[in-house]
């Protein structure tokens, strides 16, 4: 632990004397976001899968699949691959299809050569996106409710004679 040096008086202590026990600590609310980090350096070729969220700054060809998680493509990134996951994030550069059970993000300096299916499509300016787009509805709104058969009472509407009405009715 740092300790003040002789030539200091008590009462002239620097900052960092002040309180020895206060640290920089963090408060999460929450656990932190667990993600798989591929690096500039790092170059794979074959299949990559997974249970957790990934973020690819590096080069990656074959196919990637983290299927409820987000696969981030940062800007030095560089996929030549078929990307299946939740959600994908693109700023660096991906030829390959995409299919996507939440959305696609493309950001401005990201490209995307390759067919996407997908529920929703973000496509920032200056964003490059060459190939087809397929926009489905979720599974949830795609089941329809039970269909119920509601049938309405008969209900018959009372006669009235109209000559006779309107004969009394000059009659008066």
């Amino acid at each position: 632990m740092l300790q003040p040096s002789e030539n200091q008086s008590s009462g002239q202590r620097s900052q960092f004397y002040s309180n020895p026990n206060t640290y920089g600590t963090t408060n999460t609310v929450s656990s932190p976001m667990e993600q798989a980090t591929i690096g500039r350096s790092l170059v794979i070729k074959g299949e990559v899968s997974g249970a957790e969220s990934l973020f690819i700054d590096g080069r990656i060809e074959g196919t990637i699949s983290v299927s409820d998680h987000r696969v981030t493509i940062g800007r030095n990134g560089v996929v030549n691959a078929n990307i299946s996951a939740k959600e994908v994030v693109i700023m660096g550069k991906v030829h390959g299809n995409i299919q996507c059970t939440d959305r696609i993000d493309i950001r401005s300096e990201g490209s995307l050569t390759g067919d996407v299916i997908t529920q929703r499509v973000s496509v920032e300016d200056g964003a490059v996106l060459k190939g087809s787009v397929e926009v489905r509805v979720s599974e949830k709104s795609q089941k329809k409710p039970a269909e119920v058969k509601v049938e309405a009472p008969k209900v018959e509407a009372p006669k009235v004679d109209a000559p006779k009405t309107m004969a009394a009715a000059a009659g008066n």
